[in-house]
């Protein structure tokens, strides 16, 4: 049955980050399955502003429709703006059946503004004081949140798991830890990230190149693991890297390319910087092997689905990834993966030289991991959606 679905985030938009894509592929999907979408995001800050469709690879689709909150100021004006707007907007709108969001502020306020609105559905990509404390760890120049912050998230988080109508997890673990911290709930769902999957496609393998491309595609965080790519590829002679990916402002895109320098990777290592979207598979189709390295935290663990797991998986390569529960409700190790110790050179540069020297194994991990695929598409995400929203509004 169809309904109508408005999504809020508090995202410039097009956004190149992984949750602007995860956004709109997600809202693209469930137009697709009839519904009426609405997606509620800042404006776009490039001049000209960008077409998000045209910008992500996307048809139009008179059933989606953008519609962009207006804000100035310092940053802190800038948020309560939009969340007032976005507040203002969907209460004012005749009603649509679900609000859906991954903000927990924006949940936060809808949940106790609302009086007889829609139903709220709120998507959580992590426990958010865990997340707050772990950020100065994983983005450079990321400071410590005080206390009065986190006890502010901790209320937050408490309120939308009692009040939102439905609750949605991108993983199996962070599903587990709220339920351990706050008691269960009604309508509560694990629905993980995905990707563009074609339904004609076909896996055939890939011809070995010479010499091997091992690929990578993403932000260049210190908490993606790019770093333990490069300190990989130092141990394996004759074997080059393909780092698709990092933004040109941010610290990051020379902190790495100095390390490659250090090591002596310079002249295998191809760094293409930011790319669109949906540039990035065409890219990537140059590699033999594809690395999700993301070291140990709490973060990665428990809480992350990441976009290029689905990617990969879709585009039929050996995929090396680092052995952690969350990367385990996905793949396993040795039948459409190879997993290896996080943070460990030594074990990727291992897992990375079977997965090149091994044609058998490598050939039998890339058809299994394009199976899987078929599981993790962004209609399948929003099929699984599509249940929540009926137990949320019942």
């Amino acid at each position: 049955m169809s309904a109508t679905i408005w999504c809020i985030a508090d995202v410039r938009f097009p956004l190149e980050r992984a949750n602007g894509i995860q956004t709109i592929e997600t809202c693209a999907a469930l137009s697709r399955r009839g519904h009426i979408v609405r997606l509620v995001v800042r404006p776009d800050t490039a001049v000209p502003a960008r077409d998000p469709f045209g910008y992500y690879g996307l048809p139009p689709d008179p059933r989606l429709t953008i519609e962009r909150v207006r804000v100035s100021g310092p940053p802190a004006l800038r948020r309560a703006g939009f969340l007032l707007g976005a507040l203002a907007a969907t209460l004012r709108a005749r009603r649509p059946d679900v609000v859906f969001t991954r903000d927990l502020g924006f949940a936060s306020l809808y949940v106790r503004a609302r009086g007889a609105g829609a139903a709220l559905v709120y998507e959580s990509h992590g426990f958010a004081p865990a997340v707050s404390d772990a950020r100065p760890g994983m983005l450079t120049g990321a400071a410590a949140p005080s206390s009065t912050k986190q006890r502010r998230l901790m209320r937050r988080e408490a309120r939308v798991w009692r009040r939102a109508d439905g609750y949605v997890t991108i993983t199996q673990g962070l599903a587990d830890e709220l339920v351990e911290r706050f008691g269960p709930r009604r309508a509560l769902a694990v629905v993980p990230d995905g990707a563009r999957v074609e339904a004609t496609r076909s896996w055939t393998p890939r011809p070995a190149s010479t010499p091997a491309v091992v690929g990578y595609a993403g932000h260049l965080y210190p908490w993606k693991g790019v770093d333990l790519v490069l300190e990989a590829l130092a141990e394996l002679p004759g074997v080059r890297g393909l780092i698709v990916g990092g933004h040109p402002e941010e610290p990051d895109v020379s902190r790495v390319r100095d390390r490659a320098q250090q090591l002596g990777l310079s002249s295998r290592v191809t760094f293409t910087g930011m790319v669109p979207p949906h540039e990035v598979a065409a890219r990537l189709e140059a590699a033999d092997v594809l690395v999700l390295p993301n070291p140990a935290s709490t973060v990665s663990a428990r809480y992350t689905s990441p976009l290029k797991l689905f990617e990969y998986l879709a585009m039929g390569r050996p995929i090396v990834a680092s052995d952690l529960p969350a990367i385990r409700e996905v793949v396993r190790d040795r039948e459409n993966a190879l997993l290896f110790e996080p943070g460990n050179a030594a074990s990727l540069a291992h897992a990375i030289r079977e997965a090149i020297e091994d044609r058998p194994l490598a050939e039998a991990i890339a058809s299994r991991a394009f199976e899987t695929a078929r599981e993790y598409s962004w209609d399948r995400r929003a099929e699984r959606l599509d249940r929540v929203f009926g137990e949320a509004t019942l």
